[in-house]
């Protein structure tokens, strides 16, 4: 099986005002974008030419929202490891630059 083109874990996933999981996991594999719960149960799965992902104008780094099978989502993605004394991109940009570059779009 190919490797992940991106992940990232303790994501905290809502819907609306609801908050599905606190500590979900995003993975962007195969051309497929999955919104898994901590237990790994899949709450929502579409092929990455499908999602549109944004980062919302008035929220911090740390969030966006993914739109897919006419739902939208919104993520807080947590910072991941950066490389040692760096402080890398947000969560949030590297996950809409990898929904992008898995879409053909660039990235």
């Amino acid at each position: 099986m190919a490797e992940p083109e991106f992940t990232a874990t303790g994501v905290r996933i809502g819907k609306g005002l609801r908050s599905l999981t606190r500590a979900g996991r995003v993975r962007i594999s195969g051309g497929r974008l999955q919104l898994l719960t901590s237990y790994g149960r899949e709450i929502d799965s579409a092929p990455v030419q499908a999602v549109r992902a944004s980062r919302p104008w008035f929220a911090p780094g740390d969030r966006a929202r993914a739109d897919l099978n006419g739902h939208r989502y919104q993520l807080t993605l947590g910072e991941e490891d950066p490389a040692p004394g760096e402080p890398g991109p947000p969560a949030a940009r590297r996950f809409i630059d990898a929904v992008r570059r898995a879409a053909g779009h660039g990235g």
